[in-house]
């Protein structure tokens, strides 16, 4: 309510443009009709956000790509990706692999693998309610590895902590976590704090990071961001700052 009312307030100041950042959209993950009689919330709030006066987006990795379909305005959609990824250049990635907790993050999953010169694989997902999955293979080479397992968002943990019951039986070596947007809601926290096997959760600052979790690392994306609002105002190409040559700090 307060973004829509400072939306609107710039309108009305006659701002020459109007800019939302919203650096975690929130309602991303409503972006289709599971039941009857429910409303598509991250359509409706990209529409209230048009209405209040936004020219334009700037966002960071919608839970799917047919969000943005949902805005009446350009979108900039951004990546933590690589800068995932540069936390983990400076380890021994000769035996690592990353793993997507589901097909549907597999191509993230894959281009972070890229990334990192390793290979991939990921899991067989079956989700049974908002907040329990069941995970019951794996689908590519884990055995013997230092995992790394990828996700877009970790909420209540369910899915990140059934697959690492799963990953365990496949006997790896280690196990790490990273995802862009570090919610850790209801009992994501002591869920997560009950698994000795993690060595380190990375996070971005997307949203606050949150109080009491164990082995936690959390990355900045601000620079990211500034980099992207710069070259919005100055009217270059956002898709630049994907390129390898592109460099922001």
């Amino acid at each position: 309510m307060e973004l829509l009312m400072m939306a609107d307030a710039a309108r009305g100041a006659s701002a020459a443009s109007v800019t939302v950042v919203m650096p975690h959209y929130a309602y991303a993950r409503s972006d289709k009709k599971d039941a009857p009689r429910i409303s598509i919330g991250g359509r409706l709030v990209a529409d209230l956000i048009h209405t209040a006066g936004a020219n334009r987006v700037l966002t960071m990795a919608l839970h799917a790509q047919q969000v943005h379909g949902f805005f009446s305005m350009p979108v900039d959609h951004l990546s933590a990706l690589e800068v995932l990824a540069e936390h983990f250049r400076s380890r021994d990635l000769s035996k690592t692999v990353v793993v997507s907790p589901d097909f549907g993050n597999a191509k993230e999953a894959n281009q972070f693998a890229r990334m990192l010169g390793v290979g991939m694989a990921a899991g067989s997902k079956r989700r049974q309610a908002d907040d329990k999955v069941v995970i019951d293979a794996i689908v590519g080479k884990v055995g013997g590895k230092d995992v790394i397992i990828l996700d877009d968002e970790i909420a209540t943990a369910g899915s990140v902590v059934e697959l690492i019951e799963t990953v365990r039986r496949y006997h790896v070596n280690s196990i790490s976590v990273a995802c862009t947007h570090g919610l850790f809601s209801g009992k994501a926290v002591e869920r997560l704090n009950a698994v000795p096997d993690i060595v380190e959760i990375v996070t971005t600052d997307t949203v606050p990071p949150p109080v009491g979790l164990d082995r936690l690392s959390v990355v900045t994306v601000a620079p990211l961001f500034a980099e992207a609002m710069r070259r919005i105002n100055c009217g270059e190409s956002i898709s630049g700052l994907f390129s390898d040559e592109v460099t922001y700090g």
